[in-house]
């Protein structure tokens, strides 16, 4: 067996309940960010450039075809880097293949229970293509979101389209000669662009395979391959067989990026006056020195990528769940800036990419607090956590017909709260 016919095996696999309750958080998820992205004001002329007369919803108003919706609500909903993610691959799920899959469902008529399904049949399938790429792939410069996204988005185009085996492997095929996503982007605003353009690359590659597009036999796997060509490992995987990884996906709490999560989780048990300060040691796994490790972020973007500069928002007592908290004039505050200059970030192989060490020194003694973001969670908790975010994010009665949405029959429901006019 290849990964490719393992993929088309696991098109129309059947998901337990559990996994696809925490799949329903994902869209809710999703959608609240998404909206916010929307409503931030920053992709508007991206928005405007691309949104054309079409069937399929955009987030914050407009409307467009299968494909340029795809992309626009691939880029809204990653562009606050709010979303979830998963670590078995380093990769955000959810807005590549949710936004394909929305669009597509729209295309089709499907109902919420079939895009969902969808969805995450097709987000499953990214962190297993991610996991068979590995750590080269990611270490070179891919963005996993973009480039695993962008089969997982195929995939859950094509369950919605009710593709043949053939057909599936014509557009797994297609998607690998367009998949694409740097992590030199990082930072900018071409980031949450990845997510977009993975989006639309599956959504294209279903439905051009639908139209008798065809392409090379084993895209993926085969000689001169998307793994060969991109630095791919070829691990095993075991999709379909054993525990969803999906089961185990992170949502995140603070507004930045996730490699700093746990850092930001361990710093909640700490209550130091600032000025007492006199150094923070911040310990990591390596991997992250490369993600979220910009020493002086110039903008309030950059900051969502800083060890630094987020530690002194969270020592300061700022709320870094707050996504205005990260703005050009923070980026730019003297005290935030001298308090960042007292961290010092180093890698660590013997801790996991879901945990962090910090020692913090101060005049009067040292703290040394610990974090590891796979903790367990139960679905109560991360439920309870995702409506406190989406209330904060859209509003709390916005939030809660989402959900109720989420958990219904009618996409219209659900593509009509997604309808909100930008306003900025």
């Amino acid at each position: 067996m290849t990964l490719t016919n393992d993929l088309i095996a696991f098109a129309n696999a059947q998901p337990n309940s559990y996994v696809r309750d925490v799949m329903q958080l994902s869209v809710l998820d999703w959608a609240a960010c998404g909206l916010a992205g929307a409503a931030e004001g920053s992709f508007d002329g991206f928005v405007t450039a691309n949104a054309t007369r079409g069937p399929c919803q955009v987030l914050g108003g407009d409307t467009g075809s299968p494909t340029n919706t795809a992309l626009i609500n691939g880029t809204l909903s990653h562009a606050l880097d709010f979303d979830d993610t998963h670590f078995a691959h380093i990769g955000h799920p959810s807005v590549a293949v949710v936004s394909a899959a929305l669009a597509i469902s729209q295309h089709v008529d499907a109902s919420v229970p079939d895009m969902i399904d969808a969805a995450l049949i097709g987000a499953e399938a990214s962190v297993h293509v991610g996991l068979w790429l590995g750590r080269d792939h990611y270490q070179i410069g891919y963005h996993q979101t973009a480039t695993a996204g962008a089969f997982g988005a195929t995939i859950a185009a094509a369950r919605l389209l009710k593709l043949s085996d053939a057909q599936i492997r014509a557009a797994l095929g297609l998607a690998s000669t367009m998949a694409s996503g740097l992590k030199s982007q990082f930072g900018t605003m071409g980031k949450p662009l990845n997510a977009g353009l993975a989006a639309r690359c599956g959504v294209e590659a279903a439905l051009w395979a639908q139209s008798g597009m065809t392409s090379a036999d084993d895209g993926l796997e085969g000689p001169l391959g998307f793994g060969e060509t991109h630095h791919g490992q070829h691990n095993l995987t075991n999709i379909g067989q054993g525990a969803w990884q999906m089961e185990t996906v992170s949502h995140k709490f603070h507004a930045c990026c996730h490699g700093l999560h746990a850092m930001l989780e361990a710093l909640a048990d700490v209550s130091v006056e600032t000025e007492t300060i006199q150094s923070v040691h911040v310990t990591t796994h390596p991997r992250w020195l490369t993600v979220c490790n910009i020493a002086e972020p110039r903008t309030g973007l950059e900051c969502k990528f800083s060890y630094s500069q987020t530690a002194a928002m969270a020592l300061s007592g700022i709320n870094t769940g707050d996504i205005e908290q990260y703005n050009d004039v923070a980026a730019k505050d003297q005290s935030l800036n001298l308090l960042a200059q007292k961290v010092a970030v180093t890698g660590d192989e013997t801790l996991s990419e879901m945990q962090s060490k910090l020692r913090i020194v101060t005049d009067v003694n040292d703290h040394t607090v610990t974090h590891d973001l796979a903790a367990p969670m139960s679905l109560s908790v991360r439920k309870e956590k995702l409506l406190k975010k989406a209330n904060g994010l859209v509003g709390s009665a916005v939030a809660s017909a989402l959900w109720a949405a989420v958990q219904g029959e009618d996409l219209k429901t659900f593509t009509t709260l997604l309808n909100a006019k930008r306003a900025h």
